[in-house]
């Protein structure tokens, strides 16, 4: 069922070409990594690993690998006229053995200059890089920092609605949503967490975005609420007896790219059962020509799992269209009960190098 609203509108990308002026874009990620030390977890049979990429569970080890991270994507456009427009983006993914899925697909509708509303498949637009987190060239870092990008759901269908205005020097924009999201099995929690098929549901999600732009100020605010089930091996969790439970996001980030000088900023607190999970990280970078150094610090809290890391990396922009990176990151994991059988480690301590070029096309 979840696959039904893509295919329908692959089709009509693919099939209207009389009717509609087609874009084609694109953009790859060829990236390589290895652990170069790690503790892994004992008690859970884990050897030493990064996991760089939650969501996908795009795991380093100590033997060198180019699917953690290595990506193709496209996306299609169809301007159907007189406001109606429809997209979808297509993703293969090394951390999925290269199969194909559609990331993206929705139709949208422009009310006037200041309104547009759409429906179908979406990204979940919790932090600031969500809309384009799959897209390497538009980020310093190899990955954003996965002690901040690390929830199992980042998909929904629904509807949304996006604004974009301007007051005075300053440019306003953001959106409201609203959809579901049912996710079986999920990645993260099926082959990562639980070791067996986990069915993650998201319903009445809402949330809304706001975002102002001044020059060289970022500052974007944003906040979702929604229900959580799930059913691991086919048998429904239960949480204080419930068998629902629900979450609120709040999150708030400020980027700096002032001359030569780029700071990143996104702190995050998840509100879940009377409990709170808080994430941020904090990049510093500096252009030298087409080259920029950076340094981040990224870190996860929730009382019992516990981590941060320390990356240093370098971007060289050495063709218009793609850039070269290498990055080291520095993972701390000081989870509650370490060492005993109620360990909240998630994949240990590690200190690992990848490097790669991302491009757009």
């Amino acid at each position: 069922m979840k696959h039904k609203l893509a295919i329908c509108l692959g089709t009509l990308l693919l099939s209207t070409p009389a009717l509609a002026e087609i874009n084609i874009s694109g953009f790859a990620s060829v990236v390589g990594g290895k652990v170069l030390e790690g503790s892994g977890v004992e008690e859970f049979g884990l050897e030493p690993t990064f996991l760089a990429d939650y969501p996908l569970v795009g795991a380093y080890t100590e033997e060198f690998s180019f699917e953690p991270d290595t990506l193709f994507g496209l996306q299609i456009s169809a301007d159907l006229l007189d406001g109606l427009s429809a997209t979808a983006q297509i993703v293969s993914r090394g951390a999925d053995d290269f199969s194909a899925s559609f990331e993206w697909a929705y139709l949208s509708y422009e009310l006037n200059e200041h309104w547009t509303v759409q429906a179908g498949k979406k990204r979940l637009p919790l932090y600031y890089y969500s809309d384009f987190f799959d897209v390497g060239y538009a980020y310093p870092w190899i990955r954003p920092p996965a002690d901040n990008y690390t929830w199992q759901i980042f998909n929904y269908t629904g509807v949304s609605a996006l604004y974009n205005y301007l007051i005075g020097d300053w440019t306003l924009t953001g959106q409201v949503y609203f959809g579901r999201e049912d996710d079986e099995p999920n990645k993260l929690l099926s082959e990562f967490f639980f070791g067996e098929s986990t069915r993650e549901i998201w319903k009445d999600i809402g949330g809304v975005v706001v975002q102002l732009n001044y020059e060289w100020l970022d500052i974007r605010l944003t906040h979702m609420q929604y229900t959580n089930e799930r059913y691991i091996g086919g048998e429904q969790v239960e949480w204080d007896g419930e068998t629902e439970r629900d979450g609120k996001f709040y999150g708030l980030s400020v980027n700096i790219d002032w001359n030569n000088l780029v700071v990143l900023t996104e702190i995050n607190r998840l509100t879940l059962q009377d409990s709170d999970l808080d994430t941020y990280l904090v990049t510093l970078g500096y252009r030298i020509k087409d080259f920029m150094p950076f340094v981040s610090y990224s870190d996860f809290d929730d009382g019992s799992e516990i981590h941060n890391t320390t990356s240093v990396g370098l971007r060289w922009d050495f063709h218009p269209s793609a850039a070269f990176k290498i990055q080291y990151d520095d993972v701390q994991d000081d989870g509650t009960g370490a060492g005993t059988d109620d360990s909240w480690r998630v994949a240990g301590d590690s200190k690992s190098i990848s490097l790669g070029v991302d491009l757009v096309f």
